[in-house]
């Protein structure tokens, strides 16, 4: 089995996985589809436009970030900032655990397993260039594709707040890509006036 015979297999299972979201959402393209499956399409096509030279673990991280996500919902831990960060640390394990299996299924060296688990908890970020490649995929995907519902449901200091957050764990070339990305002109102007308060 070649290097991308052996990936396509993976992202494959992937899929299965992520098809079984009870989360569903409606596409265009695909119909109905799970929640977490759109969301591992949306990373694949950006990590692919912000780094096309990407190594094949970066790939796999970016493609298994939401892995499931709906098996641990951010309702079973308190609704503070403690909780929040729980929650996080608590999916990022999961996430790395659930996808090393699948790796492992496949004949992956456990070097590349270990690598994938260290991207997927986001060790390294700002130290790390996989890392933060993957970081800065991940706020894309988040302004192209999940701003908008974040503005209807959140009060601009909630807004403005994610915004800056969102900014501070990218890097310069992050910005640029942000910056060049043909969001709706209201979202714009929120993430000007956010950057610039």
């Amino acid at each position: 089995m070649t290097h991308i015979e052996r990936l396509n297999a993976l992202l494959t299972q992937v899929d299965l996985l992520n098809q079984q979201d009870p989360n569903k959402v409606d596409t265009q393209a695909h119909g109905q589809v799970g929640k977490e499956w759109l969301y591992s399409q949306r990373m694949q096509a950006c990590l692919t436009e912000f780094a096309p030279d990407a190594n094949e673990t970066l790939k796999i991280a970016a493609y298994c970030q939401h892995i499931q996500r709906w098996a641990i919902p951010r309702s079973d831990y308190p609704m503070d900032r403690s909780g929040y960060k729980r929650w996080r640390t608590e999916l990022g394990k999961f996430h790395g655990d659930t996808t090393a299996k699948l790796m492992q299924q496949q004949g992956y060296s456990e070097e590349d397993i270990e690598r994938v688990k260290y991207l997927l908890q986001k060790k390294g970020l700002k130290r790390d260039s996989d890392t933060q490649a993957l970081e800065d995929v991940i706020c894309l995907v988040f302004l192209s594709y999940y701003l908008e519902d974040f503005v209807i449901k959140h009060s601009e200091e909630k807004i403005f707040d994610i915004i800056r957050k969102t900014w501070k764990k990218m890097s310069d070339k992050g910005h640029k890509a942000a910056l060049a990305l043909p969001l709706p002109q209201h979202l714009l102007n929120l993430v000007s006036k956010a950057l610039e308060a």
